[in-house]
């Protein structure tokens, strides 16, 4: 396997295959070795460049139409129509603690109501850790509460960077079941769209965004944390890492979206499939309800989508987009991560914004760990705050020629 400037990470592959091999299955060790850098191509990217009618973008204005296109098609097709904002948002700080060293956690309800005849409201929790100081404080917003859903707990270390760290509870918004669809809250108020899980949490995300930037439609009689406008992250681990892709990628508020280790229906590719990866047919087998009704069709039958995740991330562009991976989380797909990762490069061309768009890849599996916090908050400061960093934000550790057949528009 050729994987350029990772020979610890590729050691650590060959002692897991080694280890395979030991224990009584070896013909297929071997065969799990063999295939790691040989995935599956099950069509060319499509170009995102190709409008509806065939037509091709030639300028900014163009794209920008495209967008919109690209926005629909992915919607009703693979997450789900979602509502606007709602109608009022109030935020209550419920407790404050005190975390030492001048930084404080004001756990906080959002309580907002869809429409102006509405009485029954959805209410859901923040976890806001705010740095000593007066800000304005650049922001991270993250998908679920701190230290959950494999990632380690990062509040100290957050702070200690200077930044605001924003969680918040999306299972409130809907429950976090398999194939069982249990309506939540949203969609028992908004029962015309055809959101399911992940357009709902992603909903949230964008939620906490009206609250931490003051929008009009917002009361905070308890005041609103001095927030750093220009500097609003949206980041989260496995499916909470789809979701916030998902979040960036509507919201244009994000100045900077991370997905981690998202997998399939996040960062990694449908139509490149690296061994062992998750597929359609696999996650709609069991989380069905996370995708809009009908996804599940396209199960097996890959070739037939009009679209792969580098749409999603296209939306995203000319903002920053950086998701992190481990190299043997094989379900989620390193291979097809950074086949999406390349596939949305002449995108972020077209917008001379091609150092937008970033992916690191670290040694190990599943999880959110310190390393890929590190990374996030290092491409922030050097990208958003001016600082002189450096680090390895650009990585294609796998040698292998995707089917990428279109480049940037003259």
């Amino acid at each position: 396997m050729k994987i350029r400037g990772q020979d610890i990470s590729w050691k650590r592959i060959v002692i897991i295959s080694m280890l395979i091999f030991f224990l009584g299955v070896g013909s297929y060790g071997v065969y799990f070795l063999y295939r790691l850098d040989k995935p599956i191509f099950i069509k060319s990217f499509q170009d995102p460049f190709i409008f509806n009618n065939g037509t091709t973008v030639q300028t900014k204005e163009d794209w920008e139409n495209r967008r919109a296109q690209i926005k629909d098609l992915l919607l009703s097709e693979e997450y789900g129509t979602m509502p606007g904002h709602p109608h009022n948002i109030t935020a209550k700080v419920i407790e404050t603690e005190d975390l030492g060293n001048g930084n404080i956690l004001n756990t906080t309800k959002l309580i907002m109501y869809p429409n102006a005849s509405s009485t029954t409201p959805i209410n859901f929790t923040l976890w806001v850790y705010i740095p000593d100081g007066t800000g304005p404080f650049p922001t991270i917003v993250k998908v679920s509460e701190d230290g959950t859903g494999s990632q380690e707990k990062m509040s100290d270390y957050i702070l200690q960077r200077g930044y605001m760290y924003v969680c918040y509870n999306h299972i409130e918004l809907d429950p976090d079941t398999k194939s069982e669809d249990i309506a939540g809250p949203c969609q028992k108020a908004y029962p015309s769209y055809s959101w399911e899980t992940l357009a709902v949490w992603a909903w949230g995300a964008m939620r906490v965004a009206d609250y931490l930037l003051n929008e009009s439609w917002v009361n905070a009689p308890d005041g609103i944390p001095n927030v750093n406008s220009s500097v609003l992250i949206i980041t989260g681990h496995s499916r909470r890492g789809k979701t916030a892709l998902l979040a960036g990628a509507m919201d244009e508020r994000f100045t900077m979206v991370v997905p981690n280790g998202s997998g399939c229906g996040g960062a990694g590719s449908f139509l490149v499939q690296g061994y062992l990866s998750e597929t359609i047919a696999d996650i709609t087998s069991k989380f069905k309800t996370w995708f809009k009704e009908g996804f599940e069709n396209y199960g097996g039958k890959e070739a037939t989508l009009p679209f792969d995740q580098h749409f999603l991330r296209a939306l995203v562009a000319p903002r920053i987009i950086l998701n992190t991976e481990g190299l043997i989380d094989f379900w989620a797909n390193p291979i097809g991560a950074q086949a999406v990762y390349e596939a949305t490069g002449p995108v972020y061309d077209f917008l001379n914004a091609t150092n937008n768009n970033a992916i690191h890849y670290r040694s190990g599996g599943h999880g959110f760990t310190q390393v890929d916090f590190k990374i996030l908050l290092d491409l922030s400061d050097k990208l958003l705050l001016g600082k002189p960093i450096t680090g390895n934000f650009y990585m294609k550790p796998f040698n292998i020629d995707f089917l990428i057949e279109y480049s940037t528009p003259n």
